[in-house]
């Protein structure tokens, strides 16, 4: 049985950066800004629109600033996007954002492979973005990859994870998302190091950031939740990967995550057919099929 649940979740929408930088063909940014627009019509309040790395490194998000500038500003709506180092957070503020982001990892190859930093190089960048964000009033939050698997070197000590996330909540940032980068982990594993982290870090300093590589996705969110969390990333229409973790699926779907939550009487906020609308718009615009469970079941019309 099923206790301690929370009432009500937050979710962070990262479909239009971490669901879109791996997209061969390029996506138009008024197609970008349009997708944000109806994922806040949906009534998601936490998105994440796009990532300030060298426009080289990730083409798909070379028009950083022409989105973000394009974005309305909306009540109760937060933009963020990744800023992994000063040059990239100077980008964001010029832009006007007031929520960036910073990535590293619990695995040193998988860190080595994705920011040709080892972990430790990788917090020391972070150290002046995040002294230029407390200066701004800018909040940050951090990820950490590969916190139960990596795809080159296996499972990953907890201990190791709980290190790189004390090392971030040091620095200063205000959340930490622990993330299944290859999405091979299960409840067991979601409850041996999570519960282990949050042994030594408050509760409410954690999200979860899960892939469904396995379909074990929702599951591992279930067992999130019997540990007390309420704040998980998703992204709409299944939308993503990972270029330096072979064989991973997309993230989480938000509209299944929105349904298993409200099922369950847990409060989201979001409204299911304004996500799926606006999953589909985006899917229409990269030519793609309908990947999660909730598109499939909607537009079959089967109803909610």
């Amino acid at each position: 049985m099923l206790t301690n649940l929370p009432a009500r979740v937050t979710i962070t929408e990262v479909g239009p950066r971490d669901g879109l930088q791996n997209e061969p063909a390029p996506v138009p940014a008024v197609a970008k800004i349009a997708f944000i627009n109806a994922l806040a019509d949906a009534g998601l309040t936490q998105i994440e629109a796009t990532s300030f790395v060298h426009p080289k490194a990730i083409p798909q998000l070379a028009d950083a600033e022409e989105v973000c500038r394009g974005l309305p500003s909306r009540a109760g709506v937060t933009y963020s996007a990744l800023a992994p180092n000063l040059r990239g957070y100077d980008r964001a503020a010029a832009c006007g954002v007031r929520r960036v982001a910073v990535f590293t990892a619990a695995s040193e190859t998988f860190a080595r492979r994705n920011i040709n930093m080892s972990i430790a190089e990788s917090l020391s960048a972070f150290e002046p973005v995040l002294r230029a964000a407390r200066g701004d009033g800018v909040s940050v939050r951090g990820y950490v990859s590969t916190c139960f698997d990596c795809p080159y070197e296996g499972a990953v000590d907890r201990r190791r994870v709980l290190e790189v996330v004390r090392a971030l909540l040091d620095l200063g940032v205000d959340e930490v998302a622990i993330s299944d980068t290859i999405g091979t982990a299960a409840p067991t594993d979601v409850v041996a190091t999570v519960g282990y982290v949050l042994q030594h870090v408050p509760r409410e300093r954690i999200a979860l950031h899960f892939h469904d590589t396995c379909g074990t996705g929702l599951a591992n969110v279930v067992a999130g939740l019997e540990l007390g969390v309420t704040r998980f990333d998703a992204s709409a229409g299944g939308l993503g990967g990972c270029p330096y973790a072979p064989g991973a699926a997309g993230n989480l779907a938000t509209e299944d995550l929105v349904y298993l939550l409200e099922r369950m009487n847990i409060s989201t906020g979001v409204d299911l057919r304004k996500l799926v609308a606006a999953a589909r718009g985006i899917h229409e615009a990269i030519g793609g099929g309908f990947p999660s469970r909730q598109m499939r079941r909607l537009e079959a019309g089967r109803g909610t």
